[in-house]
């Protein structure tokens, strides 16, 4: 592996997407920040990542304070210019609107939208003076239409949508690329399985359809994919899903 002088910082790195975002840029020479409120809870990536020859720093944060975003930013930075950042936080609920609360729906946008603003702005504060950089951003089938359920949800992934876009555009020029990635189906994470199998059953379960769910494996080389992208052909945004998902 040869090792770059550069970073990936990545917040909200979970147990699937986060954690497979991390492998990929880390197997291709980046010094990897992660992040996510447990931060013990990331002792077995970066152990798996080390075992495998690359360098990563797992911190807990709390993205919706934005000390503990520049401060786990600023770490990166001070390690190896940061050369890439994503914002990963799902916060996928479903309530019906009548049961969806004051502070969930607070929570969900704070959590989706909110944090992202924060990330995007203190991210592009250390690209800026370098004129260079990557941001992106993780949306969801929510950032395209809100269905039954999902006020809370899809309203924080519209919300994240817009901030994207006016990055993009303000950023751009800059020599900054912001990008949205909207995956566009169920990702094959233990929380889907489990929904799965509440509302159809083990024997579902046990005999998914080949392309039912997306492998996060296939998120992060979609990440890879944009962030090699050259400056004359950036994309904005990429809507990904899998053969047989319906759309």
């Amino acid at each position: 592996m040869e090792r770059r002088e550069a970073a990936v910082a990545v917040i909200g790195a979970g147990d699937f997407i986060g954690a497979a975002i991390a492998k990929k840029f880390a197997a291709e020479g980046f010094t990897v920040f992660v992040g996510r409120r447990n931060g013990e809870k990331l002792a077995p990536l970066v152990a798996e990542i080390e075992a495998a020859g690359g360098c990563a720093v797992g911190r807990s944060l709390d993205a919706r304070k934005e000390d503990d975003i520049a401060a786990f930013l600023h770490e990166a930075e001070t390690t190896a210019p940061l050369e890439v950042c994503i914002f990963n936080i799902g916060a996928n609920v479903n309530f019906p609107l009548l049961e969806t609360t004051e502070r969930v729906f607070r929570k969900v946008w704070e959590l989706a939208c909110y944090a992202g603003f924060l990330t995007g702005r203190e991210a592009a504060r250390l690209m800026l003076p370098r004129g260079r950089g990557n941001i992106f951003f993780t949306g969801a089938t929510a950032s395209l239409r809100g269905g039954v359920g999902y006020a809370a949800f899809a309203a924080a992934k519209f919300g994240l949508c817009a901030v994207a876009q006016s990055a993009a555009r303000e950023l751009g020029p800059l020599g900054i690329h912001v990008a949205h990635l909207i995956i566009d189906a169920g990702v094959d994470t233990a929380w889907v399985r489990e929904r799965i199998k509440e509302r159809e059953g083990e024997a579902a379960l046990a005999n998914l359809a080949p392309g039912r769910l997306m492998r996060p494996q296939a998120v992060a080389e979609a990440y890879w994919q944009i962030y090699q992208e050259p400056p004359d052909a950036w994309s904005f945004e990429r809507e990904i899903r899998p053969f047989a998902e319906k759309w």
